[in-house]
């Protein structure tokens, strides 16, 4: 009996579009994974199989007669999940789980308040949360749905806009207290700004003066991984950040922080989407009301 934990339906569809469109790089862009990871997966599936299914070369990749089997038993295996998934959609009452990735802001002021709602709506659907600010192969990991902020790569994924989120520089009273509240942007150099390390982050801070834009290097004595560890460094009054105005909204409301230097704020904003894959245009049920349900609640503000 396989492993349970063998994504055999995720491995089998990769390895038909393998076949359908010839190769590695060009499977990878249709399914929205790395050439690498296509090529990993053939592999694993081949030595699970105990089976070459391809002969590579550089030019080309040929079928064995293993790999002529399954594609044509493959072709039909998918096409019945299709017509299940089909009738499953069809149904009236959402069931299963979803497999949801997001960043860590947004996992921590959306989507972990707004869980025990959508599950009490929807008590047939399980959720399983991994918030993380590093970017998933979403086939790869077997992800449903994946919250991304920022421009979207070109793939084989459907995406439905959230929102867009501007960002805003923050202190703490304590902090501006001990160190003193800049009202130019040139005084930002004599504070102490907080970075972010994660590979998406800008270098520097964007700024609008009337003489023209301007980048401020962030030279702080620390870093985090993600801008909800980057707000409680500000709320601790460690020093300066800039960050997604929802994220600090009940903050500023509250006074537990201060934005800052809004007359130089150049106005950027990151679209959020929600990522999602749609094989032929089909979505189980469960993904569309998870969708719609974050459509409805989330306001980026």
């Amino acid at each position: 009996m396989a492993r349970l934990d063998v994504n055999r339906s995720g491995e089998l569809e990769v390895f038909v579009r393998v076949v359908e469109l010839g190769g590695f790089s060009a499977a990878a862009r249709a399914c929205g994974m790395t050439p690498s990871a296509v090529s990993k997966l053939v592999s694993r599936l081949e030595e699970r199989l105990g089976a070459r299914l391809l002969n590579r070369s550089t030019r080309q990749l040929q079928l064995t007669a293993e790999g002529c089997g399954l594609y044509e038993r493959g072709t039909q295996v998918l096409a019945a999940l299709d017509e299940a998934e089909r009738c499953a959609g069809a149904q009236d009452v959402p069931r299963g789980k979803i497999r949801v990735n997001a960043n860590v802001p947004f996992g921590q002021h959306f989507l972990l308040p707004l869980a025990p709602l959508f599950l009490e709506r929807y008590p047939d659907v399980t959720l399983d949360i991994v918030l993380t600010d590093t970017v998933v192969d979403i086939l790869e990991q077997r992800t449903d749905v994946a919250v991304r902020a920022g421009p979207l790569k070109s793939s084989g994924l459907l995406a439905r806009k959230l929102g867009q989120t501007g960002m805003v520089i923050v202190a703490s009273p304590s902090y501006l207290a001990r160190r003193g509240t800049p009202l130019l942007a040139a005084e930002l150099a004599a504070h102490n700004l907080l970075d972010a390390n994660y590979a998406r982050a800008r270098s520097g801070w964007p700024l609008r003066l009337p003489e023209g834009d301007i980048v401020v290097p962030v030279t702080g004595n620390a870093q985090a991984s993600d801008g909800e560890a980057l707000r409680q460094l500000a709320l601790a009054g460690l020093g300066l950040a800039r960050l997604a105005a929802f994220q600090v909204r009940a903050d500023i409301a509250a006074g537990r922080l201060r934005a800052l230097l809004e007359e130089c704020n150049p106005g950027d904003s990151e679209d959020v989407h929600a990522v999602f894959v749609g094989q032929g245009g089909h979505v189980p049920l469960r993904v569309r009301v998870f969708l719609d349900f974050l459509a409805q609640h989330v306001d980026l503000g």
